[in-house]
């Protein structure tokens, strides 16, 4: 019986990049436990001598988490599934009539917008939002969904490509309507691509920071997660047991959404490429 010759090399690249991970997230934990008395007497990777939650109660009060937590979700979760029905919708579109040549333009004129850095359009956006009286987070739904769309439809089109037109003749042929076809025919069999956009558009939205903050400015009542803790860092940057617990905080929703659903999204990517 032979055995398996290790891979030095990259296991130690491995553990060199885990370590990078995990250090300093060992000191952003119990740094954010300790007071800054004890911070300031005590070694930097010295446990707390008391965990005390009292750093993570002042930065909830501090900072309004819960309203910030909630105006994330009020703009995450909706933007996830409408570009997922949308995007997919209109790339299903597109796929299926690109040998026409107004709908190839259409769609070359569409993907052309990944190429326009964000930066140059952000002052007519800013004005755009005002006018139309979008600086609030439905308008931050809308926006998303707009400037995402020339990604997600160069990812849809190309995968819907793969999809053999014969189920959906056979559709046809059963009496089913071309709306009838997509959503109980194409739509099911995109569980893999509706996966990765769901997790992109997901990890997108929710840690975005300069979209926020060009349109809703200095509207508290809307500041979502990123832009909470920019303005609480400007603050309390130099205290670090509070700003350490701030960092905690803003990963805690995504890191517990993680866990819960790991396993259902690569169920769902590995039964659908089974189907």
């Amino acid at each position: 019986m032979q055995h398996k010759r290790v891979n030095w090399t990259g296991t130690i690249l491995l553990f060199i990049g885990s370590l990078a991970i995990l250090f300093p997230l060992y000191i952003t934990i119990i740094t954010s436990f300790k007071s800054s008395e004890e911070l300031a007497s005590n070694s930097l990777l010295s446990l707390p001598e008391t965990w005390s939650f009292q750093n993570f109660a002042d930065v909830i009060e501090m900072t309004n988490f819960f309203r910030a937590l909630w105006n994330s979700i009020i703009i995450t979760v909706p933007t996830v599934i409408l570009v997922i029905l949308l995007h997919s919708l209109i790339g299903y579109v597109i796929a299926r009539n690109m040998k026409k040549r107004w709908v190839k333009w259409i769609y070359y004129y569409i993907i052309s917008a990944m190429f326009v850095p964000i930066s140059i359009i952000m002052l007519p956006i800013v004005r755009q939002t005002g006018v139309l009286g979008l600086d609030n987070r439905f308008g931050m739904v809308v926006l998303n969904l707009v400037m995402q769309l020339a990604f997600h439809l160069f990812l849809y089109v190309g995968f819907i490509k793969t999809i053999p037109i014969d189920l959906e003749e056979a559709a046809y042929v059963d009496g089913a309507s071309e709306w009838q076809t997509f959503w109980h025919v194409v739509f099911p069999l995109l569980k893999p691509m509706n996966a990765t956009v769901g997790i992109l558009v997901t990890i997108t939205v929710w840690n975005d920071f300069l979209l926020p903050l060009v349109v809703l400015g200095g509207q508290s009542e809307f500041a979502t997660i990123p832009l909470t803790q920019y303005i609480f860092d400007s603050q309390f940057s130099t205290d670090y047991p509070l700003a350490f617990a701030s960092y905690l905080l803003a990963m805690l929703p995504m890191l517990i959404a993680y866990l819960i659903w790991q396993k259902r999204i690569i169920n769902s990517v590995g039964g659908a490429l089974k189907e």
